[in-house]
């Protein structure tokens, strides 16, 4: 990678996880929502579609940054079509979010998905809502898509779901509770970072629900309102550029970021201040400035359980930080799009770096990385953290870069762009 000029300014795709929680309240609420700046890739496309084949009117424009803005005829929490056969594709949020939907409303729906959400954990959600008197019946194997959901309208809680594997079993419960004009408690059990649960309790209240949170307990009570939002850029994808300002030694701003969003990995720029680099607030976004060189600070302990997506982003530049770089808290990250605690190992192993890998986490030591070529396993995240790597090293390949386009399709046009000198 080049020299890099005083400031490179780019702009991300709106935030999956603020857009689909956005949609599903708005298609859940009595009237007409806009949702301005939502993501337009794969994922968000296949909640979308899903949406629409359940029967909710929406309409689509074009925005800005590839984004889209939609106009939802919420249905004040009864699904149009009783019966249909819907498929999520890979998309963990609206595997979880809709299946806890149907399952607390009345019909019956077929849910599909891709092979990779087959191999994605279930089940905690499915027990949850066999308990609360939905019935689920899994086509293939026990605990997994495809399934057939008839759904139950009278369920009333209390609901207990454990988050062990992933927070967004304890998500969708809440949000398709805060449908119901009553108050319902959900129990959450196990050991998860909550920073995304936080969000969808934020956006619950911007929709008219109310969410009281004691401990592990939220009373939840509906019904929604119509409610126009903006979302958020995505931080997840904005890590990447920091990541890139770090190892670089240049500084890029990315608009629209702020440390006062709701998406849990804006904390990842704390991390890269401990490393040395420097974090400045701008009216126009939030930028990072490497270190001189992209001389890293390591020696240093991470506890990415809030923000788990970025500890391969972390992984992926510790090679050039000047002492180990311990990554804790993410075993849950093993039974995502792929094992990503493994996908790491792989492709450090590849490029010849030292690492010591546990069941929950890993360490990385410093080294030069050598030419190779980077496994995704099909995995958009493992793609574009590595591709930080790639760039800064040189010699390096990445096997699927198309796979991005499950969060973020403009992903390798952009860093083109960037190598070639423009702003984006």
């Amino acid at each position: 990678m080049g020299p890099v000029r005083e400031r490179i300014t780019v702009s991300v795709p709106g935030s999956k996880s603020v857009t689909n929680r956005a949609l599903l309240l708005a298609a859940m609420a009595g009237g007409k929502s806009c949702i301005r700046g939502c993501l337009e890739s794969d994922d968000s496309r296949h909640f979308i579609e899903c949406l629409k084949t359940l029967g909710f009117g929406l309409k689509e424009r074009a925005a800005e940054a590839g984004n889209i803005d939609i106009e939802i005829s919420g249905t004040g929490g009864d699904i149009p079509e009783k019966r249909a056969a819907i498929d999520v594709g890979s998309a963990g949020t609206a595997a979880r979010f809709l299946t806890a939907m149907l399952a607390l409303s009345e019909g019956e729906w077929e849910v599909r998905s891709s092979e990779q959400m087959k191999r994605r954990p279930m089940q905690p959600l499915i027990k949850s809502l066999r308990e609360a008197g939905a019935e689920v019946r899994c086509l293939e194997e026990e605990g997994c898509f495809p399934m057939v959901i008839k759904g139950n309208a009278a369920a009333a809680g209390p609901f207990c779901v454990n988050i062990d594997e992933s927070s967004q079993f304890l998500s969708a419960l809440m949000i398709a509770a805060g449908a119901k004009d009553r108050e319902i408690l959900i129990k959450a059990e196990g050991s998860h970072g909550l920073k995304y649960v936080d969000m969808t309790a934020e956006l619950m209240r911007k929709s008219g629900a109310s969410v009281d949170k004691k401990e592990r307990e939220y009373h939840v009570r509906g019904p929604y309102s119509p409610a126009d939002m903006d979302v958020e850029p995505d931080a997840s994808a904005a890590a990447y550029f920091y990541a890139l300002a770090a190892v670089s030694g240049g500084e890029f701003l990315v608009r629209g970021m702020s440390r006062g969003l709701m998406q849990g990995d804006v904390a990842f720029t704390g991390i890269l201040e401990k490393m040395g680099c420097t974090v400045t607030q701008h009216p126009e976004g939030l930028a990072v400035k490497g270190p001189e060189g992209g001389k890293l600070k390591g020696g240093l302990t991470a506890d990415m359980s809030e923000m788990s997506d970025q500890a391969l982003t972390l992984a992926a530049i510790a090679p050039f930080a000047d002492g180990p770089v311990a990554i804790e808290g993410i075993g849950h990250i093993r039974k995502q799009e792929s094992d990503r605690i493994n996908s790491m190992a792989v492709n450090l192993k590849a490029m010849g770096i030292k690492y010591d890998e546990r069941p929950d986490g890993i360490t990385v030591y410093p080294g030069e990385p050598a030419g190779c070529e980077i496994k995704s396993f099909g995995d958009h995240r493992v793609a574009m953290a590595f591709a930080v790597t790639a760039l800064k090293a040189g010699g390096m390949s990445i096997d699927d870069p198309g796979c991005c386009a499950k969060t973020f399709p403009g992903f390798f046009e952009i860093i083109n762009n960037l190598l070639l000198g423009g702003t984006q």
